[in-house]
C-alpha cells in the first residue's frame, strides 16, 4: 500500500511540474506576442497581455506548491 501511495504522489509531482513548466511557458509566449505583433484586428494585444500574465502567474503559484510539497 505505501509503494502504491508513493508511485501516484511521483505521478502527481511529475504532471503538476511539467503544467506549471507549460503554463509558464505558454504565458511568457502571449506575453512577447502581445508586445511583437501588431494589432491585426482579431485579438487586441492587451487581452494577450492580460491572458499571458495570469497564465505566467498560475504557473508559477503551481511551481511553488510543487517546490515546497515535494521538497526531500
Amino acid at each position: 500500500m505505501d509503494d502504491l501511495k508513493r508511485h501516484i504522489m511521483k505521478r502527481n509531482s511529475r504532471i503538476q511540474l511539467l503544467t506549471s513548466t507549460a503554463m509558464c511557458i505558454f504565458g511568457c509566449a502571449l506575453l512577447v506576442a502581445g508586445l511583437a505583433l501588431p494589432p491585426a484586428g482579431a485579438i487586441d494585444s492587451s487581452l494577450l497581455v492580460a491572458y499571458g500574465e495570469t497564465i505566467t502567474f498560475a504557473g508559477a503559484l503551481i511551481g511553488i506548491d510543487y517546490r515546497y510539497r515535494y521538497k526531500n
